[in-house]
Order: C-alpha cells, then structure tokens, then sequence
C-alpha cells in the first residue's frame, strides 16, 4: 500500500534505536523509549499560504530528521510502522 501525505504532512520511518548504552549495558524492551529520529519517506505538496500560493517543505525524501518526542500519528502500512507528521513538528534535519 502506497500513501501519499497531504499538505505540510510528512511520512517518517523511524530509525532502530541501540540495543545498548555507551558503557555495553543491554537496555530491555521494557525500558526502551522511541527514537525521535527517523528517516522522511515521503513528503506532501507543501503548505498553502495566505495568498494562495503553494510553499515548498524545507525536508525531502530520504532526509535524516530528528522530531518532537510527542510528534505525528503512529501508522502501520504493510507491516511496518511509521509516523505521519506535520513539517512543525521536525526541530531539524540531520547532515
């Protein structure tokens, strides 16, 4: 299944986060949290502005983003999960 994101809205994979911490310790399942990083799979036409006319997202496809903890809506699409999320809610992009 194909999605397409509307308007400033973004698709975002999340990126797998380490299994452990800098000093070796293996984290649990239980104790892990989110990453807040991810990869931009697809991204929508852009914003329409007061004038009418349509702004172009600042992030492209296959950008490394980092975004709000509490950012964007958890979606499944052939089983895998991803974020939808509006381009507000990328705090920058990754080089």
């Amino acid at each position: 299944m194909k999605i397409r994101p509307l308007n400033d809205r973004l698709l975002v994979k999340r990126l797998a986060e380490e299994e452990k911490t800098a000093g070796g310790i293996i984290i649990p399942d239980s104790a892990k949290e989110k990453p807040a990083e991810g990869q931009v799979v697809a991204v929508g036409p852009g914003k329409v502005s007061d004038s009418g006319e349509r702004v172009a997202l600042q992030v492209k496809e296959g950008d490394l983003v980092l975004f709000s903890k509490y950012g964007g809506t958890d979606v499944k699409l052939d089983g895998e999960d991803f974020l939808i999320m509006r381009e507000d809610d990328i705090l920058g992009i990754m080089e």
